[in-house]
């Protein structure tokens, strides 16, 4: 059979009310067809030690137990990230299936080239000895939590929670001028077609996309602001708020006052465990001259 690579153990609970294997392996652990496939053609599925057609029952108290071999589950997720020395990795959580750890500003999610280092998923993969799948990203001069799979078994599980919006990040930035007290961003976005580094509201090939914001502080110049994000596009809180014409301070690309540091800051990673669906909100302390610019201009609260 090969050596036993990823496992999945679970007890259900004792009032876990599941009719069949099929449906705990793809309705409530939000496994995909391909997986539970995979898992049915090897045998490799045991309820109490034993294997189990997936169509039939499970009872309350069943011992769940899912092997996983080798490459065979390889996806687009699974790259091959050169494992590199984390001295300043700052782990925030980590169980058996995810980590999340709080990325600096300046350093880079991912690399972009087969063999580059120095990227946050490098040293990842250095502090779990190889073993890294990114799920989500952060924009390089953007700080704060970032989820990292700990194997392929569960990435799938991750998007699906991140499309029902069971999965997300709640953001801090801080922003030019004064905003109304809360509010919802709702303008479609795509690719600048004059600056391919950039993008824009209305841009090429534009896709809906909403932020919603609520307002922490505020004096006359600037305003600290808690962001949620209703969709995943690229630059979207950066776009939207730029385009409300409250860019963020220190942002490169859409403000034209330069600082020395872009103010946004991924604060709280809201996270549904996979399998066992408990709820964890995890916090990302803030970067200290992010906390020293609230202080200088008294947008502590």
């Amino acid at each position: 059979m090969g050596n036993i690579r990823w496992k999945i153990t679970e007890q259900l609970g004792p009032k876990q009310a599941i009719k069949s294997l099929r449906e705990l392996l793809h309705d409530q652990w939000l496994l995909p067809n391909r997986y539970i496939h995979y898992l049915r053609r090897r045998h490799n599925v045991l309820v109490n030690d034993c294997y189990q057609y997936v169509n039939e029952p499970i009872h309350p108290g069943d011992q769940v137990k899912l092997r996983f071999v080798g490459d065979e589950l390889r996806t687009p997720d699974a790259n091959d990230y050169v494992p590199t020395p984390h001295p300043q990795l700052q782990v925030l959580f980590k169980n058996r299936d995810v980590i999340v750890v709080n990325k600096p500003r300046g350093q880079k999610s991912h690399p972009n080239y087969h063999g580059e280092t120095g990227t946050l998923m490098n040293d990842v993969a250095g502090y779990l000895n190889g073993s890294a799948y990114m799920v989500h990203r952060l924009d390089q001069e953007t700080s704060g939590a970032m989820l990292v799979a700990k194997n392929p078994v569960v990435v799938p599980v991750l998007n699906r929670l991140i499309s029902s919006g069971q999965v997300h990040r709640q953001y801090l930035a801080v922003v030019a001028g004064q905003m109304d007290k809360e509010g919802e961003l709702a303008w479609s976005i795509g690719s600048d077609p004059t600056d391919k580094r950039k993008y824009m509201v209305g841009g090429q090939n534009a896709k809906a996309a909403r932020t919603l914001y609520h307002v922490i502080a505020t004096n006359h110049q600037y305003s600290l602001v808690r962001l949620r994000l209703m969709t995943g596009r690229t630059h979207q809180i950066r776009v939207h708020l730029a385009h409300a014409g409250h860019p963020i301070i220190g942002d490169p690309l859409y403000n034209a006052q330069p600082a020395p540091a872009m103010l946004l800051h991924g604060a709280i990673q809201e996270l549904v465990l996979p399998f066992t669906f408990q709820r964890k909100e995890i916090q990302a302390p803030l970067p200290p001259y992010f906390h020293n610019f609230l202080v200088k201009y008294d947008l502590v609260r």
